[in-house]
């Protein structure tokens, strides 16, 4: 087949683009030979176009600033398929009613400008707000107090040999997982309800469409007001407005200043009010429970934990408690909570394992339909070579070290994989920590193995369940998932351009993630900071910890363990329980991040109580536009910051 085809150019061509009149939750009830009867549109349907892909290496490219940004910031990532498909139906439908371009896209070319994106806007981020902002922050020593970053050229080139592990191992899933099983993967199936409204209901996309670009408007301004070191102070500059208030500071606070002996204040302990927007949008798009459960942790630092560390030690800087005693009684709590919550999927394990049951007279697809098996073998020599040798080379990993990681990689992505399709949260995190424990055992003394082993994994088994996420919503469309898989492959490139360019903007040396005496972080990255502390046990031994943080690390894993274990016995008290996560989050993070979020939480529970119609039609536009804008327009903010200005 040609790689890509031609888009429709007449009337009859753009109406044969129209959605089916089946809607995506009848299609996901259809066994596969029905679904080739009845959904499947064929290979004349144009899908794979250039000006898809284009659409999606741009929108994905911008939206892999959003991710990354946030991911620095909160340790989460947000799937960007939705926000794609809003934006891209909107400007292109607007250049087409300009008359600046030919046609208007069908909806499954928009489908895969949707892989292309989601591809280039989450799935090849996430190693650089895990691992390598840990490798930085490892790399620091008395001889280079800011750290030193892995040359460009290796870090581009691991980023992209994961992201070509990761979508060649969804290959032999796809067709079990989606056309056999018809496993939900909750995600794809909302992306393609959206994209069948949006075709169906323009209005609808428009009124979204708006609320997205004021929201990343008004948001957008915020870095500039309240980031951008424009206003001269002395030999220094400023910004305009204060990105922080100490309006907190009526509230009693425990402790003294080590220093001075004068009594602290809350803002000693970073419980200030952030002024700007995105943790805000976070907090809405996360939900109440895991935002209060961050809210109560950040709270047990600032009153119970940090305190008692000043008084023993273990704190010397209330500003950096969360990164000096925090980081070991979350970071554990998360890590136990992760593992055994794994642990619970034994059933999902076992049946990724054994693959699901095929009858004799199984139906056999069409050729030409299906990802072949040989793209599978290409793709897995080329991002598996590719990632041992580069292991080998700049991270001193021994090559049979390297290929257990890649065929660990495997086994691991299989239960992601089937995780995501079954409850849509893809457990990366937990497995993350699973590869550092192993590798741990194996060269306790190499904590570079460790960190970059877990984020081949990682990265690797996320980047395919989100190609499986996108599979399901072109197979409720019907589209070819060849083409489409083509589509996500394309991603990869503008993904790794945002990726590791937004990188080195907003990190340009360690004190970014770690602070300086003067300045906190600007970037806390929690994800990075509990994968830095396993790494960091192992290399050194816990016995190096000072005693109060080897008795967190103890009592964190009790407390994971055990609000996970009551989730699971008492499913009705799960509402009543602090999240695990939420709280191991909270004692990760400056004070301002979990009120921030538990902020944008309130307002859209609030919002839902009070017209829930227009809550869920606006309340993920709003807030990816928020996201978006900031994180966008805050990228462009810390690169001037960091030359121009600095």
């Amino acid at each position: 087949m040609a790689l890509f085809q031609k888009p429709a150019t007449t009337a009859e061509e753009v109406e044969q683009g129209r959605p089916l009149d089946l809607s995506p939750d009848e299609v996901a009830d259809f066994d596969e030979k029905t679904w080739y009867e009845k959904v499947y549109r064929g290979d004349a349907l144009p899908q794979l176009t250039v000006r898809a892909v284009v659409m999606g290496s741009l929108m994905g490219f911008l939206l892999a600033f959003t991710n990354l940004y946030i991911g620095l910031k909160t340790g989460w990532g947000f799937g960007v398929g939705i926000t794609a498909c809003i934006m891209s139906y909107s400007v292109w439908n607007g250049l087409w009613k300009a008359r600046l371009v030919r046609s208007p896209m069908s909806i499954l070319e928009t489908n895969c400008m949707q892989s292309t994106a989601s591809s280039a806007g989450y799935s090849t981020g996430n190693t650089m707000v895990s691992a390598i902002a840990a490798l930085l922050m490892l790399s620091v020593t008395p001889d280079k107090p800011v750290g030193q970053h892995i040359p460009v050229v290796v870090l581009v080139s691991w980023t992209v040999f994961i992201a070509i592990l990761g979508v060649a191992l969804a290959i032999p899933m796809k067709r079990n997982l989606i056309n056999v099983e018809r496993l939900k993967f909750p995600s794809g199936l909302a992306a393609a309800t959206t994209l069948q409204s949006l075709y169906s209901q323009g209005g609808e996309a428009i009124l979204k469409a708006r609320a997205l670009m004021w929201a990343a408007i008004g948001s957008g301004l915020t870095p500039v007001l309240m980031d951008l070191k424009i206003r001269p102070e002395g030999k220094s500059r400023i910004p305009l407005l204060p990105s922080e208030s100490p309006v907190l500071n009526f509230l009693p606070a425990r402790g003294v200043h080590p220093g001075t002996g004068e009594a602290l204040a809350p803002s000693d302990w970073t419980m200030v009010l952030d002024h700007k927007l995105v943790l805000v949008a976070a907090g809405a798009l996360v939900g109440l429970r895991i935002c209060i459960s961050m809210t109560i942790g950040g709270l047990a630092l600032a009153y119970l934990v940090g305190p008692a560390g000043l008084s023993t030690g273990a704190v010397k800087n209330p500003a950096a408690a969360w990164r000096e005693i925090g980081v070991w009684l979350g970071a554990p709590m998360m890590v136990g909570s992760g593992l055994l919550s794994f642990a619970f999927q034994w059933k999902s394990i076992v049946r990724s394992v054994r693959g699901g049951p095929q009858a004799a007279n199984a139906f056999i697809p069409p050729a030409g339909v299906e990802v072949p098996n040989s793209w599978f073998w290409t793709l897995v020599a080329i991002g598996g070579f590719g990632i041992m040798v580069i292991a080998q080379l700049f991270f001193a990993i021994p090559w049979h070290l390297s290929l257990l990681g890649v065929a660990f990689t495997y086994l691991l992505a299989l239960v992601a994989c089937r995780t995501t399709g079954e409850s849509d949260i893809t457990p990366t995190g937990p497995m993350g920590k699973l590869v550092q424990l192993t590798y741990g055992v194996l060269i306790p003394q190499n904590a570079t193995a460790n960190l970059m082993t877990a984020g081949i994994t990682s990265g690797a088994a996320l980047s395919a369940a989100d190609l499986l996420v996108d599979l399901k919503s072109g197979y409720l469309l019907g589209a070819n998932p060849r083409r489409q898989f083509v589509a996500q492959t394309f991603g990869i490139v503008a993904g790794t351009l945002a990726s590791v360019t937004g990188f080195y903007m907003l990190v340009p040396d360690a004190s970014a993630l770690l602070g300086t005496a003067q300045h906190p972080a600007t970037f806390p990255a929690p994800a990075a900071q509990a994968w830095l502390a396993v790494a960091r046990v192992f290399q050194k031994g816990i016995g190096s910890l000072h005693p109060m943080a080897q008795d967190m690390v103890i009592w964190g894993l009790v407390i994971g363990v055990g609000l996970t274990l009551l989730e699971k016995v008492g499913r009705g008290m799960r509402n009543y329980l602090p999240s695990a996560t939420g709280l191991g989050l909270g004692l990760l993070l400056p004070f301002p991040y979990p009120l921030s979020m538990l902020m944008g939480a309130l307002a859209a529970w609030a919002w839902v109580k009070w017209d829930r119609k227009r809550a869920d039609r606006y309340t993920v536009a709003l807030s990816s536009g928020i996201v978006a804008g900031e994180s966008i327009v805050g990228v462009l903010v810390a690169t001037l910051n960091n030359t121009w200005l600095r």
